[in-house]
């Protein structure tokens, strides 16, 4: 059983405060964008973890044991059935690894699918978000995908309205960052900073219509992150990034979620290719991908034989 599953850009995304869990509370448009990783089960005597794919992404810094996400979702999901996780998860890695694009999060939902219809347990969508939130704030999405409002940890979801296609330019460099780290330097800089955290109640009036008119010069002027800041402080490097983007016709650069991953916005397909000509001729950019949203969840797929070069 294969499938295959998209990462995601952030749109809009606010940050508010730490709650006791140790979440931040958020309010985010979530974005599937056409970049996957494909997620392969087969019946297997033990859980084994298999990861493949080009090193300039991370793909080889990705666990292969009980530590990678997707071995979680199988051992969450077995537990919620009353089975023993025995299946090899072979994982095609093609979102870069910790590059702010959900993709660790991406191969937990895409596992929840492929072993629920592996082992045929009959779990309805309900039940597969709920042992998907427990996994993580972005994974609940990765089952959804299309263009979506999340709030409390980013699980609790709310479809939306959205024309598209709209034509993005993922760039970054090889070097990771970290969810929890990148979270933890926003608190500390905000509070250095005297800054309270504060929430919109939802996204603006503004993205809503450009998203449903399909507008990519209206979209780009909607585009928000709170994270950007502290990215920034992070991998100061991300500022000559955006400004070489920018310079060189993109609508609007945004750090992809916690980064360092950059998500360009362009006019068309023709503008998204040029742009990304030229961003993989910028020093320090190992890698530009062009793609576009909103784009389906995960899919049911034919195995790849295929090499694992981007």
């Amino acid at each position: 059983m294969a499938v295959r599953v998209p990462a995601k850009v952030n749109l809009q995304y606010y940050v508010g405060a730490r709650g006791p869990d140790g979440f931040h509370e958020l309010v985010t448009v979530f974005q599937a964008v056409s970049l996957y990783d494909e997620v392969t089960v087969a019946p297997a005597g033990t859980l084994r973890i298999t990861v493949t794919g080009d090193p300039r992404i991370g793909a080889d810094t990705v666990p292969n044991d009980a530590g990678n996400l997707a071995a979680r979702a199988a051992i969450a999901l077995a537990a919620h059935t009353g089975r023993t996780p025995g299946v090899s998860i072979r994982i095609r890695k093609r979102i870069p690894v910790a590059g702010g694009m959900a993709g660790g999060s991406a191969d937990a939902a895409a596992a929840l699918v492929a072993c629920d219809r592996l082992w045929e347990t009959g779990c309805s969508r309900e039940e597969l978000s709920a042992i998907a939130a427990e996994l993580g704030s972005d994974v609940p999405f990765m089952l959804h995908g299309g263009t979506a409002l999340g709030r409390g940890r980013g699980h609790l979801l709310e479809a939306m309205a959205s024309t598209g296609p709209f034509h993005w330019v993922i760039a970054g460099t090889d070097v990771g960052q970290l969810t929890a780290e990148a979270y933890e330097a926003h608190s500390r800089f905000r509070a250095a900073e005297g800054r309270a955290p504060a929430l919109p109640s939802g996204p603006t009036d503004g993205l809503r219509s450009a998203l449903t008119s399909g507008d990519p010069k209206a979209l780009a002027t909607e585009m928000h992150s709170d994270m950007q800041a502290t990215a920034l402080r992070l991998r100061p490097e991300l500022s000559r990034l955006l400004d070489f983007g920018v310079e060189h016709g993109a609508l609007r650069g945004l750090v992809s979620g916690t980064g360092p991953s950059c998500a360009f916005l362009a006019a068309s397909t023709e503008e998204a290719e040029r742009l990304r000509r030229l961003l993989e001729s910028f020093e320090g950019c190992t890698r530009a991908l062009a793609v576009h949203g909103p784009v389906d969840g995960i899919e049911t797929v034919t195995p790849s034989d295929e090499g694992d070069g981007q």
